[in-house]
């Protein structure tokens, strides 16, 4: 059974989505939240799989639950559920951690898919917002985050991740969330790779 938390500040959606992911035999909605704030508490009550995200919230939105909801939960599987396919909105989204990214326009079909994809670890991406993964003129350098790049940093010097949440004043698990994430916008998929890019493309190191 795959468990999903709903978290969207539109109750008619929260029901739509509810009914369509209870009719599903191998899905079921473990809990609703309407902004991420309430999201991030609730997450510790229920033990979910895949969290399907809105983006545009009051009290904290949808790119800041995904970076406080995978420092407490990196298990977790975030899929964006938003009307909003601009790039800048999708790396933002990526970038804090979500593992796919879906519109609202999307078919019921469409949007069980991704469920059944993203709990299999995989990255649902809707086509229309794939454009935004290309890689920009810019350097992906300028994408980075300052923790992100504080936490690169430290990582090629040779530290741990457990060094690095000391370092930093962070958990260890926030310091791989941080990690992830970096490698996915950089383009590698281990730290000697990473390590290589930034002595590279990072004129301080």
């Amino acid at each position: 059974m795959i468990r999903v938390l709903l978290v969207d500040d539109h109750r008619l959606v929260r029901a739509g989505l509810t009914s369509l992911l209870d009719g599903a035999p191998d899905v079921e909605v473990v809990g609703e939240a309407e902004d991420g704030a309430q999201a991030v508490e609730l997450a510790t009550k229920v033990e979910a799989d895949v969290v399907l995200m809105d983006l545009s919230m009051p009290v904290m939105d949808g790119v800041a639950a995904t970076r406080a909801l995978l420092a407490d939960h990196p298990e977790l599987r975030i899929v964006i559920l938003t009307s909003f396919s601009d790039q800048a909105r999708v790396r933002d989204a990526l970038a804090a951690g979500a593992i796919g990214y879906v519109l609202k326009d999307c078919t019921p079909e469409e949007l069980l898919a991704a469920v059944h994809s993203a709990a299999q670890g995989h990255a649902p991406l809707d086509p229309r917002v794939a454009g935004a993964l290309l890689p920009s003129p810019s350097s992906p350098a300028d994408e980075l985050s300052e923790r992100e790049l504080q936490v690169l940093r430290l990582a090629s010097q040779g530290m741990a991740n457990k060094q690095i949440g000391r370092a930093l004043g962070i958990a260890e698990r926030t310091v791989k969330v941080h990690l992830g994430s970096v490698f996915r916008r950089i383009g590698v998929g281990d730290r000697t790779s990473a390590a290589l890019w930034a002595r590279e493309h990072l004129p301080d190191l």
